[in-house]
């Protein structure tokens, strides 16, 4: 039997990481860290279900509940997340590697481990070739827009802590 993942297609992987920038207002940048989480909730916006969330954070609460589907395909992956997010990690630098080899994506900040645009043009004029989101995955982004936009990569809630699908344990402070 032949199956089809859509984590494992560098095409698909450019496709979403191309969306996810697009997300990024005029001259915020992300870690790539950040950008490969945000691409993993893409793919698999039903494990958003499971994010830590604290107790205090009822308006977050309420906006998973609204954008994310609690219905879980039979089909999704089932394993460890992060084993499956590490085995998708070379497809995700091939896909950044290839939007900043197009002149989407800022090449000194890319080597500095940070996704920014260099050129909005490009990436409307790429999106508006490549399709847009499902409602589904568009809600996905929309929801960790607002869950982590503004939170840190590290620390004790940094986004790598409260995902678990990093090593967050030996971050500096």
């Amino acid at each position: 039997m032949i199956t089809y993942n859509p984590a494992f297609d560098l095409y698909h992987t450019i496709f979403r990481m191309a969306h996810i920038v697009d997300r990024l207002e005029e001259g915020e940048c992300f870690e790539i860290d950040k950008v490969r989480i945000w691409d993993f909730y893409l793919l698999f916006p039903f494990k958003l279900l499971d994010l830590s969330l604290h107790r205090n954070e009822s308006e977050v609460r309420k906006s998973r509940k609204f954008l994310i589907d609690d219905t879980v395909n039979r089909y999704e992956f089932k394993g460890d997340n992060r084993k499956f997010f590490e085995w998708i990690k070379p497809f995700q630098v091939s896909a950044l590697n290839c939007l900043v080899s197009c002149g989407i994506l800022k090449k000194e900040e890319y080597l500095s481990n940070r996704v920014c645009v260099e050129s909005r043009e490009k990436l409307k004029d790429f999106l508006s070739q490549a399709g847009s989101l499902t409602s589904e995955e568009s809600n996905a982004l929309s929801f960790l827009g607002l869950f982590s936009r503004a939170m840190p990569l590290t620390g004790i809630d940094g986004l790598k802590a409260r995902t678990q699908l990093l090593e967050s344990k030996y971050d500096a402070e």
